[in-house]
């Protein structure tokens, strides 16, 4: 049971990249799935989560209207699109997973049991 997080690399400031969250092991059915970052020198900040039970998601207000959260048909992946980066939005980025038996999605680390590892976002000019 593994999450493999990718997709990340340099963009320069107003451009976009798409991150991904794979599934090894179990399909992403049945659980909500959350993006973090961490920034060098700061502590893990919640981006974003999603809900499987209801497609619902829910964004902290320093990406609000700018970073999407999707995932594919096969419910296996889970996207952060990100979108009018600022240099602000560099760090690197986590995705973790937690099985629910009902919708909503928690912005608490603590929360989530299955982790990928991060993929490092550089905005830069």
């Amino acid at each position: 049971v593994q999450l493999q997080a990718s997709g990340g690399g340099t963009v320069q400031p107003g451009g976009s990249l798409r991150l991904s969250c794979a599934a090894s092991g179990f399909s992403l059915d049945y659980h909500a799935v959350g993006w973090f970052r961490q920034a060098p020198g700061k502590d893990r900040e919640w981006v974003g989560c999603f809900s499987s039970w209801d497609g619902s998601t829910f964004y902290d207000d320093s990406v609000k209207g700018r970073f999407t959260i999707t995932r594919d048909d096969r419910k296996i992946t889970v996207y952060l699109h990100m979108g009018s980066v600022k240099p602000e939005d560099t760090a690197v980025y986590y995705c973790a997973a937690v099985f629910k038996s009902d919708e909503g999605c928690s912005p608490s680390s603590h929360e989530y049991h299955n982790w990928g590892q991060g993929t490092q976002v550089t905005v830069s000019s």
